[in-house]
């Protein structure tokens, strides 16, 4: 890709008025094994085996950025009924808007939110390491679950008491048994 490239070495934000407003920027982002590790932690996963964040700040109009970048993770998190480690991989095409002429709603006052959930105003620094890391935790699994996982169900009652169940609660199961006994 054309444009230019950031230096090796941990990424710094980047003073966006010090960008060529004539090439796109490119980068590339690759954390070692301490920053993914960092991250994870920050995120409340088990583990960021690989991550990958690379694309380009594209010049629009007068003042504004588009950013278009490709976010290629593997990531691994607890299962949330066994614990177990779920691996996942991710791949996931990132897009923000960075607009000059952004107005903060007032404090106070009913707005609706834009449809375009790309947009965000230009800051003066733009840290591309919180763009892939947020971007990363919108990315991952809500509930991951391993292989083979299942909820049981849970029943309680006093001793003695025959217990409510699941089946026994739904208010069409009695008539149910009612047509599958019919057909006998």
């Amino acid at each position: 890709m054309p444009g230019q490239t950031p230096p090796k070495g941990a990424p710094r934000p980047l003073k966006m008025a010090a960008l060529s407003r004539h090439q796109p920027f490119t980068f590339l982002l690759e954390p070692d094994a301490a920053a993914r590790a960092d991250l994870a932690e920050d995120l409340g996963i088990t583990q960021v085996r690989k991550l990958r964040f690379s694309g380009e700040l594209i010049p629009e109009g007068r003042a504004d950025w588009l950013l278009r970048a490709d976010l290629g993770a593997t990531v691994v998190q607890p299962c949330v009924v066994t614990l177990a480690p779920v691996t996942t991989r991710i791949d996931d095409r990132i897009t923000r808007r960075f607009l000059a002429r952004w107005v903060d709603p007032e404090v106070g006052s009913e707005t609706e939110m834009p449809q375009d959930d790309t947009i965000e105003p230009l800051p003066e620094e733009l840290d591309l390491a919180r763009v892939m890391a947020e971007a990363l935790a919108l990315a991952l699994p809500d509930y991951p679950r391993a292989a083979g996982a299942e909820l049981g169900e849970v029943v309680y009652t006093e001793p003695g008491a025959e217990p409510l169940t699941e089946e026994r609660v739904k208010p069409f199961a009695a008539l149910a048994k009612l047509k599958d006994g019919e057909r006998e």
